[in-house]
């Protein structure tokens, strides 16, 4: 777990690096209302209403950390909430969006097999050509990893399947590369340790977005493993170096080049 949380200060420092290069990537929007969240807090726990709406206000600014720790860093979920191997998958929004919270509850079985991951083609909301300027921009990022979902079918029942869950429009959402790639799979890859080491563990992951915008702002990520050991509650922002997003529609513009 320590060389996880070194890896993760190393690659911060790189990211929060480019993204205060001079550029500005500061995002505003004229939409000011949030989105509430819903799901059933006396069962699972997770974020309060109020709290995603506190989330989803936040704007990134140039020179600020892209992950900001929820709660001191300690997970909300409950243990006790454990009801056998499986994922919660919430319905898409009136919007079309994943605006829900997914939870999983894992173990070491849920470890897919990469070899048998599939090209994706579902398109979420605020979804785009992946490149500018030769840059990937756009991932589609998955709420709860494919490397953590083995066996796990789109209803999120386990089916004994190697491959993990690819292409459910439940579980997907338009996120930047560098979130998804630099900063999202740091945690995931604490959340496989702790399955390898045969942990169980519930991890959720949600959205948050602004109003009725179709981009989320970012998402909130939170684990917890039976022993206790594992345990992280963040927000981490979707944002890109050298670009900038608007929210509302998902289109992207470059905010500085390379020199």
């Amino acid at each position: 777990m320590r060389n996880n949380r070194k890896k993760l200060i190393s690659i911060l420092s790189v990211g929060l690096a480019l993204l205060s290069s001079g550029c500005s990537t500061t995002v505003t929007s004229s939409f000011s209302k949030p989105t509430i969240q819903k799901q059933d807090q006396s069962k699972v726990g997770g974020l309060s209403s109020k709290d995603y709406m506190k989330l989803s206000h936040l704007t990134y600014h140039q020179k600020e950390q892209v992950v900001r720790q929820v709660n001191h860093g300690r997970s909300t979920l409950k243990f006790s909430s454990w009801r056998g191997n499986q994922v919660i998958y919430q319905n898409l929004d009136y919007l079309n969006r994943t605006s829900g919270s997914n939870t999983a509850y894992l173990i070491k079985r849920n470890l897919a097999n990469q070899a048998k991951r599939k090209r994706q083609n579902v398109k979420p909301t605020g979804w785009h050509y992946p490149y500018r300027n030769g840059v990937q921009i756009y991932n589609r990022g998955h709420l709860i990893a494919y490397s953590l979902t083995g066996g796990i079918n789109s209803f999120g029942h386990y089916t004994g399947q190697t491959a993990g869950d690819q292409n459910n429009p439940k579980n997907l959402f338009t996120q930047s590369a560098y979130t998804n790639q630099k900063i999202q799979t740091q945690y995931e890859e604490q959340v496989r340790a702790a399955m390898r080491a045969g942990q169980r563990v519930i991890y959720q992951a949600t959205p948050v977005f602004r109003g009725s915008e179709l981009m989320a702002r970012g998402i909130n990520l939170q684990a917890k493993s039976a022993d206790g050991m594992l345990n992280f509650n963040v927000y981490i922002f979707n944002v890109q170096p050298g670009f900038v997003f608007n929210y509302q529609t998902g289109n992207v513009r470059v905010v500085c080049e390379k020199k």
